[in-house]
C-alpha cells in the first residue's frame, strides 16, 4: 500500500466521523462525549491485546481500527469545543513534535551508547517539557493498581528516591513464569481472606506517593 493511499483513506475516516457527528448524521454519534466513550476505549484497547496475545493478525487489524476510531472519535469531539478545540491534525502534528523532540540520536544527530541511554534521554527530555521536577507527576492514577505500583517504582528509581519496599524471598530466580506464580499466591493469599487485591494494592500505591510527596518536599 502507498503512502498516497494509506493518507486517502485516513481522510475519508476524518469525512466519515464529521459526517456521523454533523446534522443529519447518527444521533447517537452526536451525542457521545469524552467521558462517554471512555469505557469503549478501554474496551478497544484489551481487544487489540487480545488479539496480539492470541497472535490473530485478521483481529489485530480490525481491533487497531476500533482503537483508531476513538482516537477520532475524541478528536471529532474536540473539534467541537467553543473555549479550546482542536482538531486531529492538531493531535497527529503534536505526537510528531513529540517524537522528533524525544529521539534526538535520530533528528539531532546525538550519539549515544544503546537503547539505555535512549530510554535515560527520553525520560529527562520529557521531564523538562512538562517541567516535573516530583516522580508522581504525570503519573496515571487511575490505571490499575499493578501497572500503578509498577510505574511509581520505575519513576521512583529514575528521580534517585527509591521506594523501601521490602525484598521478595524466594529460593527460585526471578523469571517470568516464577514472578507470575508468586503473584498469583499473593491473589489466592488475598482471595482467601476475602481480601480485594485491587484495593489493597491501590491503597499501597497511595501509601507510596504520600512518601514520594514527601521525600519531592524535603529535597
Amino acid at each position: 500500500m502507498t503512502e498516497r493511499a494509506i493518507g486517502s483513506e485516513l481522510l475519508r475516516l476524518v469525512e466519515v466521523m464529521d459526517k456521523l457527528r454533523s446534522p443529519g448524521g447518527c444521533e447517537w454519534d452526536a451525542e457521545q462525549t469524552h467521558e462517554s466513550l471512555i469505557k469503549y476505549l478501554l474496551e478497544e484497547s484489551y481487544e487489540f491485546i487480545d488479539a496480539i496475545e492470541t497472535n490473530d493478525r485478521v483481529g489485530m487489524r480490525e481491533e487497531l481500527g476500533d482503537v483508531l476510531l476513538q482516537v477520532y472519535f475524541h478528536s471529532r469531539i474536540a473539534q467541537d469545543h467553543q473555549r479550546d478545540p482542536f482538531t486531529i491534525d492538531d493531535v497527529a502534528g503534536a505526537i510528531a513534535d513529540k517524537l522528533i523532540s524525544r529521539h534526538p540520536h535520530v533528528f539531532a544527530g546525538l550519539e549515544v551508547s544503546g537503547t539505555e541511554e535512549i530510554i535515560e534521554n527520553w525520560e529527562a527530555i520529557k521531564a523538562k517539557e512538562k517541567g516535573r521536577t516530583s516522580p508522581i507527576e504525570g503519573v496515571a492514577m487511575s490505571q490499575p493498581a499493578l501497572p500503578l505500583v509498577s510505574k511509581l517504582i520505575y519513576r521512583a528509581d529514575k528521580f534517585g528516591q527509591p521506594l523501601d519496599i521490602p525484598k521478595f524471598q524466594s529460593s527460585e530466580p526471578a523469571s517470568e513464569s516464577s514472578v507470575g506464580e508468586a503473584l498469583a499466591s499473593v491473589i489466592a493469599w488475598a482471595y482467601e481472606h476475602q481480601i480485594d487485591p485491587e484495593l489493597a494494592l491501590r491503597a499501597q500505591a497511595r501509601r507510596y506517593i504520600e512518601e514520594l510527596s514527601r521525600s519531592s518536599q524535603a529535597q
